[in-house]
């Protein structure tokens, strides 16, 4: 399984960035960007959290860090509904899949997968959805990550009321699997 790197080079964050090798080696160098030298080299790394933050800080768009195919995290607690999305996202849609059926495996999932977007169901078993959005929000390995509330209880005040406080789309059950698709597309699109 691909995963996103969590230490990049100065060519690679050059790349992500737009610009000339030489110039992440002076934000490197002026101690604008966050990192450290290989030991008894003159290479340098970049952590991709200290990239986040100084892209963050210098207004530089974070499109660059989107690569490769789409990792979705599905949280749900009904395996029907994972199952039948699980199936369809990855064959029609393309994406790469994973899921958790509990608040605390999609902790643990979140870490080892970093999706691009979350699929959460607001009402687990064990844990509030509200929560579990806290948690990706404060985790800054997972600042791009997009979280879509999912749920059969919502009305439209709540709906709104879910993106007011940090949720970046929602979905009331039941959906079509074309919603679902749109959602993430949404979430993750990069509009200038």
């Amino acid at each position: 399984m691909p995963r996103q790197k969590d230490i990049l080079t100065t060519g690679e964050v050059a790349k992500i960035c737009n610009v000339a090798p030489r110039t992440v080696s002076k934000w490197f160098d002026s101690g604008q960007l966050r990192g450290y030298r290989i030991p008894g080299s003159k290479d340098r790394r970049i952590p991709l959290n200290a990239l986040i933050r100084f892209m963050k800080a210098h207004n530089i768009p974070l499109d660059g860090l989107q690569s490769g195919r789409t990792r979705v995290l599905i949280v749900d607690d009904e395996s029907e509904i994972v199952e039948v999305l699980e199936k369809v996202l990855s064959e029609q849609a393309n994406y790469e899949v994973h899921t958790a059926h509990s608040g605390f495996s999609a902790g643990v999932e979140c870490e080892k997968f970093r999706p691009h977007v979350l699929l959460l169901d607001m009402h687990l078993g064990d844990v509030n959805g509200q929560n579990v959005l806290k948690l990706v929000r404060d985790n800054n390995d997972l600042q791009l990550t997009k979280v879509i509330a999912m749920s059969g209880k919502l009305t439209d005040g709540q709906a709104q009321h879910l993106l007011q406080n940090g949720f970046d789309g929602y979905l009331k059950k039941p959906f079509h699997v074309r919603q679902v698709i749109e959602s993430i597309e949404d979430a993750t699109a990069v509009v200038y």
